[in-house]
């Protein structure tokens, strides 16, 4: 028996799923759970208003790409070290 419409998308999708989680796991290094306190929290929310990210990991990730490209002058200075 021919399968249906429906059952072809249902199988589609669950492939479409594993390769998902497939390229996941080629492309994740680890996984950072962070507890955020309430101030934290609230400047992480501003900031992505600010720039107009919807996603905090997406905010994270290019503070960290950012963070990687300075010199350690730079670094020092915005985390405030020296």
């Amino acid at each position: 028996m021919a399968k249906s419409a429906t059952d072809r998308k249902r199988e589609q999708r669950v492939r479409d799923k594993l390769r998902t989680k497939e390229k996941e796991a080629l492309l994740l290094s680890r996984k950072i759970v962070t507890a955020l306190y309430n101030n934290d929290d609230a400047a992480l929310k501003r900031t992505m208003a600010r720039t107009g990210i919807d996603e905090e990991q997406d905010l994270i990730s290019r503070f960290i790409r950012g963070a990687d490209r300075m010199t350690d002058q730079q670094l020092a200075e915005f985390i405030r070290l020296t």
